[in-house]
């Protein structure tokens, strides 16, 4: 069964588990390691279950805890050459083209680049036999490209990450407000509805992540996502303390090995 889940969301610690074919995927760990055996352990996964750890970008809440878990069990990573460059000599690892499809045991891994502060960001897209689950946090914009790529999931888990009126009026100093709020930075809660709307189709289950906890609240992200409900087959919310327990892509998606087809309108566009 094909499923997610969120080890724990935000700008304290980051990482999402994808189970998808055999593989075990761990998407970022901005854990100590003895917090990541815990969080997986809540969701039934030893970390030596775990097929890979892939990186998507270098700050601190998604790569803090990454060397330590690979050496401790002797996972393999993947990063982007920019990715692996910024976190230096500290982190070995295998490098991706961010442009290029690959491979960890039969899940096809599509690496999508978006426009973050750092290196050379990649968020990612995994596909087995026709099941597409789908990973995106910090972005400061949506791209045509980031759209494309996103269309057709059955699962996906994407920031939204403030609100800008709290963001604006809140404690934090203007340049880190400005660094937030840019093209490089964050995505709104109005950036990620709008999003969500594009890629929406009736199999997706959704979960959203990377809230501030000082620049959004529960009751905001409810009533922005509130009209697209109805668009998506489910949407839960992660949060920094619990992440979110798995959400299994539903039977009647696909099982037993059977391709799943998406409607021509959701289907992913050529190229």
């Amino acid at each position: 069964m094909t499923a997610f889940a969120s080890l724990g969301s935000g700008s304290k610690g980051n990482g999402t588990l994808v189970r998808i074919g055999s593989e075990h995927i761990l998407v970022d760990c901005g854990f100590s390691t003895k917090q990541a055996e815990a969080r997986l352990g809540r969701l039934g996964i030893a970390p030596g279950d775990l097929s890979a750890i892939l990186v998507t970008h270098e700050h601190s809440d998604h790569a803090g805890g990454v060397a330590a878990l690979a050496y401790k069990y002797g996972l393999p990573v993947y990063a982007s050459y920019g990715t692996l460059k910024a976190l230096g000599p500290k982190l070995t690892g295998t490098v991706i083209d961010s442009h290029k499809e690959f491979k960890v045991g039969e899940v096809t891994v599509i690496p999508v680049i978006v426009p973050h502060d750092t290196r050379e960001p990649t968020q990612f897209v995994f596909e087995y036999r026709g099941i597409r689950v789908g990973v995106l946090s910090d972005l400061g914009q949506i791209t045509p490209h980031v759209t494309e790529r996103y269309m057709g999931c059955h699962g996906l888990l994407m920031e939204a990450n403030h609100d800008r009126q709290m963001l604006m009026r809140g404690r934090y100093p203007e340049y880190v407000k400005r660094r937030i709020a840019s093209n490089l930075g964050h995505l709104s809660n109005e950036q990620a509805v709008a999003f969500l709307d594009a890629v929406a189709n009736p199999l997706l289950q959704v979960v959203v992540g990377h809230v501030s906890e000082e620049n959004n609240h529960h009751d905001l992200l409810e009533a922005c996502f509130a009209p697209l409900r109805s668009k998506v087959r489910e949407l839960r919310f992660a949060n920094q303390r619990d992440g979110v327990a798995w959400v299994e892509i539903a039977t009647d998606v696909g099982e037993a090995g059977n391709t799943v087809s998406v409607s021509p309108e959701y289907a992913t566009p050529p190229g």
